[in-house]
This record gives structure tokens, C-alpha cells and sequence, in this order.
């Protein structure tokens, strides 16, 4: 299994977490829970790039 999968399932895992445990999509949001969901997505994009830079040497 390549990086760049063990970075997504650990983003899949973590976006069901935050869906249930922590109400990301809930009808009442706040700012804190959108930037959560931006951060963990920036996290991702940061991950995804060192994955393929580490399989690319």
C-alpha cells in the first residue's frame, strides 16, 4: 500500500470521526467547526505532497 492511500484512509477516518463525534455537518455550524474541516483538509493536501515526494526519491 502506497503513502498517498494510508494518507487518504487516515482522511476518511478522520472526516467520519468529525461527523460523528464532533457534529461537523450539523445544520448549526459554527466558525470553529469550518475551519476544523479546513484545517483537516490542508493537513491532507500537506500529507498527500510529502507522500509523493517521499515515492518519487
Amino acid at each position: 500500500m502506497s503513502n498517498s492511500s494510508k494518507v487518504i484512509i487516515v482522511y476518511i477516518i478522520g472526516l467520519i470521526f468529525g461527523a460523528l463525534f464532533l457534529d461537523i455537518w450539523d445544520a448549526e455550524t459554527s466558525i470553529f467547526k469550518a475551519l476544523l474541516g479546513l484545517g483537516w483538509t490542508a493537513l491532507l493536501l500537506i500529507g498527500l505532497f510529502f507522500a509523493e515526494k517521499n515515492e518519487n526519491n
